[in-house]
């Protein structure tokens, strides 16, 4: 079946400087896997079939040369800069994407160099122990006749992806174009248990928040920190897909590979949506909680100034009754010094009229706190 090709510029065989032969010149040493090398894995593919599995990056560029219409596929793990920079010599990958590889942490993009086309990608892995998103970050490096895969995390692991493509000769006969669809469907594939987990993690805060758990704020600002996070991984694949999408007609790229891509832009398209839902969930269990501490705020305020009054109204009570039996204890006062000039002592009345002066000072107050409504 004739070759077609996904809207990469110039992807036949470069038509620069020819090629150097890196068994030949020994820029990169011939490391296998067991010792250490970066090289995780290494396939030469040729009409959709393996051919070779070089374990080492020197075996794997000899064996591309040997045959036209043969394909390399390489999967590096945290390569050294001197073993990229080998790799850039051999297949003219510009510096400016290498030192993006090799110092990672980039956010996620598509950009042409020539003949090579340059993808970040941003997958995601939701942990169930802790309840966080961890984020891995792969560059792509794509050419007519080789793919390149740098990785600076464990995930994600592109074995499945590989296993996949070789299950599918068809589609993998279709050339790199056809690899870099599998990846891209493989990371945002990635992306449901994540969107899953977020939404469990939604639902656990919405019952905190109306429990009035104290420690709810906190895990909303941390859940808001990592759907923000995740937003930043998703919504540039929407741009990358529309510059792939956007030259199916020019470079007449095959109809299944089509049908593919657009099958990926459709879920990423649902990611972005419901990860913006997620934070606008976000934003209103915030308010919600704020209004909600404030009510409770509120409350307990009001509980306070009502026990306040309470406390206020009692002082008044025992005030009064204080100051109504302070009177017959001051006039019984005075009358107990027993000074010898003391006229009232020697009266026939001064007794009966002592009780009713201290019954009328103790009824006068009565009456005018009563009054008051202290009593």
């Amino acid at each position: 079946m004739p070759r077609r090709r996904l809207p990469l510029p110039s992807m036949g065989r470069r038509g620069m400087a020819p090629s150097r032969n890196l068994a030949q010149d020994g820029a990169i040493p011939a490391v296998p896997m067991s010792r250490g090398s970066s090289l995780i894995d290494s396939g030469v593919y040729a009409d959709g079939h393996r051919v070779v599995s070089p374990t080492d990056l020197v075996s794997t560029v000899a064996a591309l040369r040997e045959e036209e219409g043969r394909v390399a596929w390489m999967g590096l793990y945290r390569p050294a800069e001197e073993e990229l920079n080998s790799l850039a010599a051999e297949f003219d990958l510009h510096e400016l994407a290498v030192e993006d590889a090799v110092v990672a942490h980039q956010r996620p993009k598509l950009e042409r160099y020539g003949s090579t086309l340059f993808v970040v990608l941003r997958a995601a892995r939701y942990v169930d122990e802790s309840e966080k998103v961890e984020f891995g970050e792969l560059h792509l490096f794509i050419g007519a006749d080789f793919l390149l895969t740098v990785r600076h995390a464990e995930s994600p692991s592109l074995a499945e992806v590989r296993k996949r493509m070789e299950a599918d000769p068809d589609l993998l006969r279709l050339g790199t174009e056809a690899i870099l669809y599998a990846i891209l469907d493989a990371v945002v594939d990635g992306y449901g248990p994540v969107l899953k987990g977020l939404e469990n993690d939604i639902d656990e805060i919405e019952t905190q928040v109306f429990s009035g758990d104290p420690t709810v704020s906190r895990r909303i600002y941390e859940l808001s920190q990592e759907v923000s996070d995740f937003q930043r991984a998703v919504t540039p694949l929407t741009a990358i897909l529309n510059g792939l999408t956007g030259g199916f007609q020019k470079y007449r790229v095959d109809e299944e590979l089509q049908r593919y891509l657009r099958d990926v832009a459709d879920h990423v398209t649902v990611a972005v949506e419901r990860i913006e839902n997620y934070r606008s969930q976000l934003r209103d269990i915030l308010t919600v909680n704020a209004t909600l501490v404030g009510q409770r705020q509120n409350e307990e305020m009001q509980a306070m100034t009502e026990a306040s009054f309470a406390q206020s109204e009692e002082v008044k009570k025992i005030s009064s009754w204080a100051a109504i039996l302070f009177a017959p204890s001051l006039v019984g006062g005075i009358y107990g010094m027993n000074f010898t000039h003391m006229p009232e002592l020697q009266w026939t009345y001064g007794y009966p009229l002592a009780l009713l002066l201290m019954l009328g000072l103790s009824v006068t107050l009565y009456v005018i706190f009563k009054r008051r409504g202290w009593l």
